[in-house]
């Protein structure tokens, strides 16, 4: 087998590895990206406690769509946490990637 044949055996086998190591940090970004929305969701739940409104359409208005299925918020007394499960490449994966992200705010 020549140079030719033994660079394509080496990259079939390190093929496998690098689609690994691509998914891992895809879902890295997905899960910094829904730390970020989680964040301006408490900002945008806040200020509506400021305003003397209500949270919860606040909070669901500052995400996008596919994440508002996947979000759940919690106010109580001026603490806002909303918890946002990110996309996931693997079924069951997204419930163990959660995030969280609360504030607290005077209420107005």
């Amino acid at each position: 087998m020549g140079e030719r044949g033994q660079a394509s055996v080496e990259l079939l086998a390190g093929l496998p590895a690098l689609l690994l190591a691509a998914g891992i940090a895809l879902q890295l970004f997905a899960v910094g990206y829904a730390t970020t929305l989680a964040d301006g969701a408490v900002e945008a739940g806040s200020l509506a406690v400021a305003a003397g409104e209500d949270p919860e359409p606040a909070i669901r208005a500052a995400l996008p769509g596919w994440a508002r299925d996947s979000v759940a918020s919690d106010v109580e007394d001026g603490r806002i946490e909303v918890r946002l499960e990110p996309p996931a490449l693997l079924d069951g994966l997204a419930e163990r990637l959660e995030v969280t992200a609360s504030g607290w705010v005077r209420p107005g």
